[in-house]
């Protein structure tokens, strides 16, 4: 006789249904039952995904996220240490604008969106100020989920669970389904490109961006092996990508095998749809300098950060500009980061 895996416990507004964490599952759902939202809160601010190797911070630091007034501030009791420069620093990183580039040219439009793997919901909240309005964020992280609803983009949907086994979600189809800087990571990619596609419906979008051809980190395919699962032969190269937003230009496409020396591609399944009516290399107003520049030198947050993104941005001077040009936003001298930031 089988066993019924526990309910789906629902902590903060975002339901705890990821795969292969039945225990932990049953546990917050018992403390729900006892009135101990705290405690399951705790717990569920606890648990990591599969490639992170670091310990969580003590159950007394972890209750103290939520009085967090800062992202950054909420990232450093969660621990989460090289991860946290990423998304501290995501706005002006040329990963993020080749992401934008890749919407600006495949935008959603009124369609429902679902975004897979979206961390802390940076392009959700990209999605959300442009006018989108049906949202949903899934991932894998339950922390960072809470992150995003929180302090970037409170507009969408957040569940927590694998892509390959998400609850229902009530999403209209056809859907635009994205997963940026994220798929490479994912094992079983043929099982998680299906459950994309499912999510999209007849005639809906799957966009992967970000998908590493070549890297130590994740299990990366060849651009044709990436091509054969999705399904799809409209790709890009991810440093054009983020060449076109900076200069204000549609992307050009590329074969596959003309990929091999990409760092990473992207790719577009399905329907492509049209062009952005709206310039996303613009970022939008109240706009910040951007927190890089300290004392008026270009400051990396790590050596690791620098060696990953610093030959990439070039379009960030070494030392700040007086005056600034007139592409400053553009360029991401100003940003546009989250009141909470």
């Amino acid at each position: 006789m089988s066993t019924a895996a526990p309910a789906v416990p629902v902590v903060d507004g975002i339901p705890f249904a990821r795969a292969g964490r039945d225990e932990l599952r049953a546990e917050v759902a018992g403390l729900l039952a006892h009135g101990e939202v705290e405690r399951a809160r705790v717990a569920l601010l606890a648990d990591a995904d599969d490639w992170w190797t670091e310990p969580p911070p003590p159950p007394e630091q972890l209750a103290r996220v939520p009085a967090a007034r800062t992202l950054r501030e909420a990232m450093g009791l969660l621990g989460m240490g090289r991860v946290a420069d990423y998304f501290a620093h995501r706005w002006s990183d040329p990963t993020h604008l080749a992401g934008l580039a890749l919407l600006q040219q495949h935008w959603p439009g009124p369609r429902p969106v679902v975004d897979v793997a979206c961390g802390t919901g940076t392009h959700l909240r990209e999605l959300a100020r442009r006018g989108c309005t049906d949202l949903v964020g899934v991932d894998v992280v339950w922390a960072k989920l809470w992150l995003a609803r929180r302090f970037v983009c409170p507009e969408a949907r957040y569940v927590c669970a694998d892509v390959t086994g998400v609850p229902d979600l009530g999403v209209p189809t056809p859907a635009y389904v994205l997963c940026h800087d994220a798929f490479y990571f994912l094992r079983d990619k043929p099982a998680a490109a299906a459950a994309m596609h499912e999510l999209a419906g007849d005639g809906g979008t799957v966009v992967v961006g970000h998908a590493h051809v070549a890297d130590r980190h994740g299990e990366p395919l060849t651009p044709e092996g990436y091509a054969a699962v999705l399904g799809t032969g409209l790709l890009y190269d991810d440093a054009e990508l983020t060449e076109s937003l900076l200069a204000g230009r549609s992307p050009r496409s590329a074969a596959a095998v003309d990929l091999h020396s990409s760092e990473a591609v992207a790719l577009v399944a399905g329907d492509p749809r049209s062009p952005a009516p709206v310039d996303l290399g613009e970022p939008l107003p109240p706009l910040r300098p951007n927190p890089l520049y300290t004392a008026g030198e270009l400051r990396w947050p790590s050596e690791r950060y620098a060696g990953e993104y610093g030959p990439r941005s070039t379009y960030l001077p070494a030392r700040w500009p007086d005056p600034l040009p007139t592409d400053a936003a553009r360029r991401r001298l100003l940003v546009d980061l989250p009141e909470a930031w």
